[in-house]
């Protein structure tokens, strides 16, 4: 067994459930959240290479600098661009017309490019508040993927480095940790998975 396939097995749930509405339904739109380093970028990749679909990450839709005030980031799911993700996607992602959206570059503090968008059954959608109670209505399927504290560490300093992992436990594991918490995660996602 390969290390993809040993991964599809690891989110057979989640493949099931996709292909139970896409035999029901126009259109389904996927969230995959969780806390960082759980998973979500992977799971995603695999279903856009199991799928013909689009993928969109929330990663594109961090804050602009000035709209990082300490009212903003006190707010929960305050942390990304609700606003911008909700006009330049969740609007558009069920229409019969091609569409673009920015994409935020965290390290510049700009927009970077734009992607272009053709219509598809089938949009995932993943990262941390990709679940946001915003677009809760548009959502077919949430997913969430857990991860234990030590293991999301050790995923985020191989990744990030430890000076990336100090910022991350001081500032956006807080953020998502409240997110998770008010949303009551067990009783608002359709599957959960341990990974």
């Amino acid at each position: 067994m390969t290390k993809n396939e040993a991964l599809k097995k690891q989110f057979d749930p989640v493949f099931t459930a996709i292909n139970d509405l896409l035999a029901k339904q126009e259109y389904v739109t996927v969230a995959i959240d969780g806390p960082s380093g759980a998973g979500k970028s992977l799971l995603g990749q695999l279903i856009k290479e199991s799928y013909d679909c689009n993928l969109f990450h929330m990663d594109d839709f961090f804050l602009q600098d000035h709209q990082r005030t300490i009212q903003r980031l006190e707010e929960v799911g305050g942390n990304i661009d609700y606003e911008r993700f909700t006009k330049e996607v969740i609007e558009k992602i069920k229409g019969q017309e091609d569409f673009s959206y920015r994409v935020f570059d965290c390290k510049t503090g700009d927009f970077s490019h734009s992607v272009r968008v053709s219509p598809k059954k089938l949009n995932i959608i993943e990262g941390v508040y990709s679940s946001h109670p915003l677009w809760y209505d548009i959502l077919d399927l949430k997913v969430f993927l857990s991860i234990d504290k030590e293991k999301q560490e050790q995923r985020i300093l191989s990744r990030n480095g430890p000076q990336m992992l100090e910022r991350f436990k001081r500032e956006w594991i807080p953020l998502e940790d409240k997110f998770f918490t008010a949303l009551s995660t067990a009783k608002k996602f359709d599957i959960v998975i341990d990974s």
